[in-house]
């Protein structure tokens, strides 16, 4: 996903939100003030804004309004550390998706940018899907209850109810040599391997390291979710099981 993210604190923009959400893999671009943005939306289709709520000259209240006349199917996400109530109304009522507090963490911005797009990209098929026929007095068909699974490119963790898990670059490439050979442990070695980049020698204790972090993440969604079943196999490495 094409995110634009417009926010004048400098500090806040370069070297937090775009490293950041980089990191998480989308496409990012950073503005200073709403006009910026404007004239670059000229030249470049973004999927989501990701957009203060304060900027210099046009605000981001106003902002919004227009973004989404002009723009429907657009993703807002708004960050503010804005309390007053009345204004977190308006900027509902003018089109905001999302409201996340300052300051910013960023795998809560990341899952809640993955899920957006999520939500987006069924609303642009909504058109071609269609309610399952069910006869009369017939119950409609169940499926089971999925399990915990990698969203299809790979970058979102999902939970058996739907929650969405953000992942970043090793984290993704971790879960996806571990997904393709599920139920079977993979080496230390191999995984080593496939997180290693160029010459520079990667320090084992990165993986344990990173293993940890995405169990932590999971234990973040809702109770009544299985526990993630990545599991390590002594002697050998890590599986993640069925």
């Amino acid at each position: 996903m094409q995110v634009a993210v417009t926010e004048d604190d400098v500090v806040l923009r370069e070297q937090l939100l775009l490293p950041g959400l980089t990191g998480y893999g989308f496409g990012v671009e950073g503005f200073g003030s709403t006009t910026a943005l404007y004239r670059r939306m000229l030249e470049r289709r973004f999927d989501i804004i990701v957009m203060d709520m304060h900027l210099p000259g046009e605000d981001g209240l106003a902002a919004v309004a227009h973004l989404r006349n002009i723009m429907p199917g657009l993703g807002i996400v708004m960050l503010t550390a804005e309390s007053r109530r009345e204004r977190q109304l308006r900027a509902m009522r003018d089109g905001v998706d999302v409201f996340l507090p300052k300051p910013t963490d960023m795998d809560v911005l990341a899952a809640t940018l993955h899920s957006l797009g999520r939500r987006l990209q069924m609303g642009a098929l909504s058109g071609v899907w269609r309610q399952p026929d069910v006869s009369p007095g017939k119950a409609a068909p169940t499926q089971p209850r999925p399990g915990w699974r990698l969203s299809s490119d790979g970058w979102c963790l999902l939970s058996p109810d739907g929650s969405v898990i953000a992942l970043t670059v090793p984290e993704r490439q971790l879960l996806r040599v571990l997904d393709a050979t599920r139920g079977r442990p993979v080496p230390r070695d191999v995984l080593i391997a496939e997180l290693s980049t160029g010459d520079v020698e990667y320090d084992p204790h990165r993986l344990e390291t990173l293993v940890s972090r995405i169990r932590r993440k999971a234990v973040t969604v809702p109770a009544g979710n299985p526990p993630l079943p990545l599991l390590a196999v002594r002697g050998v490495g890590y599986v993640l099981a069925e």
